[in-house]
């Protein structure tokens, strides 16, 4: 029985300190870079027509001042043709949405009156504002 100690090889070491602190700097800046790109974005090569049909949006813009003069696109509209003229607008737009600019001090039933007309001709509005400061 040999009971002498076996002299051992040179030990080997790897000394993963440098490496522990790399791999820690590559997380953070993924982490930092994923909470900046924007998720919701899909990159998509659509297809080429030549025959297809665009859909056409449009965007008109009524306003009613204090004094209920009421505005469609910059041409001065009476009331009684408000509905009449959106419908020319609606008939050359597939998707039409109005924006609709109104004085403060303008009674709400007035702003009703243009939604109701837009509802019945079944197109989208948006109510512009002005943001608070």
């Amino acid at each position: 029985m040999n009971l002498r100690k076996r002299h051992k090889g040179a030990s080997a070491e790897v000394h993963t300190s440098a490496m522990n602190d790399i791999m820690f700097f590559l997380l953070l800046f993924f982490l930092i870079a994923s909470t900046v790109t924007n998720p919701n974005v899909v990159k998509l090569l659509l297809p080429k027509s030549s025959s297809g049909q665009s859909v056409s949006k449009k965007t008109i813009n009524v306003s009613i001042d204090k004094n209920l003069v009421y505005t469609i696109d910059k041409k001065q509209v009476p009331v009684d043709q408000i509905q009449p003229t959106l419908q020319s607008y609606k008939s050359l737009a597939t998707e039409l949405t109005i924006v609709l600019y109104v004085d403060r001090t303008v009674a709400i039933q007035d702003v009703v009156q243009v939604m109701d007309i837009a509802q019945k001709l079944n197109i989208k509005m948006v109510l512009a504002t002005e943001p608070k400061g």
